[in-house]
């Protein structure tokens, strides 16, 4: 890992893409963050041949189609992404042995438990995001290596990138009363811990399936509320239920991830999503 480069797809434009190669950077290690336009994903060949010329040992899977409600009309695209290319970069990775990171979700969950979701437990998405995430993950793990590593993670904000935090700041700051979603709960996640954290496990060379989220819980509503409150803003926040605000893709009504089998093999603690969240508000208001 430390002679060869990763390379990270959706790392130009993505969320959590971006965090990972800002976060690897800080690390020293070298990074490729190819652009659409100079590397298809989706043709083996020419992934083997960018392998080969830039020396990559390391592939980081951060591309995916991530509009729920969307992927609901839009399926073959998310299939497609989801599914599709991690078994196109499953393949490759495994026959020139390279190690590949794919990020999943809590969306393939139902959310039918109400305490924290571990990788033993069986996953039964409710949304075709959730559907075309599970293939993916399963398509992988039909022929898994010593090098694969697989993290589910939720609920995404960070910098680089608008993200529910930053978009319920600037709807508060217009000073009109926000609606949001009380009644689905799961783990809101800063994506430079994400970055951090998954790097440990790249250390660690361990391989399998993680969950990997900030510690605690929050409402959609709840998440708002303490957004605001980090930054100020005294706009008031409105719980609605989830038929109040019916939404295209259903979503699970409790999705909350425990990290538990990260910090048994890294012995990292993560830290609660309260914190990060702090930080990342008071960097976004400098």
């Amino acid at each position: 890992m430390n002679t060869g480069t990763a390379l990270i797809t959706g790392g130009r434009t993505g969320l959590l893409g971006q965090a990972l190669g800002h976060v690897m950077h800080m690390e020293g290690l070298n990074v490729l963050r190819p652009g659409r336009n100079e590397l298809d994903l989706f043709d083996a060949r020419q992934l083997e041949d960018t392998i080969r010329k830039n020396n990559i040992d390391l592939i980081v899977n951060a591309a995916a189609y991530t509009s729920v409600d969307q992927a609901e009309e839009d399926q073959e695209e998310a299939f497609r992404l989801n599914r599709d290319l991690p078994g196109i970069l499953g393949q490759v990775c495994r026959e020139n042995n390279v190690g590949l990171l794919h990020y999943s979700t809590d969306y393939v969950f139902d959310g039918k438990k109400n305490i924290p979701y571990s990788t033993d437990d069986s996953p039964r998405p409710l949304s075709m995001y959730g559907k075309s995430k599970l293939a993916g993950e399963e398509l992988l793990m039909e022929n898994p290596w010593d090098r694969l590593l697989i993290i589910r993670s939720a609920w995404l904000f960070g910098p680089f990138k608008t993200n529910y935090v930053h978009k319920m700041i600037q709807m508060a700051e217009t000073g009109r009363p926000l609606n949001v979603i009380h009644d689905q709960v799961g783990s809101p996640t800063y994506t430079l811990d994400l970055a951090r954290y998954s790097m440990e496990l790249v250390k660690k060379q361990t391989s399998g399936l993680f969950h990997l989220v900030n510690k605690g819980q929050a409402s959609w509503c709840e998440l708002a509320s303490e957004s605001l409150m980090c930054a100020g803003l005294s706009s008031r926040v409105n719980p609605v239920s989830s038929r109040e605000y019916p939404q295209q893709a259903k979503r699970p009504p409790y999705s909350v991830l425990d990290t538990s089998k990260f910090s048994m093999v890294t012995g990292i603690t993560v830290r609660p999503w309260v914190h990060s969240l702090r930080e990342y508000v008071f960097q976004l208001q400098e």
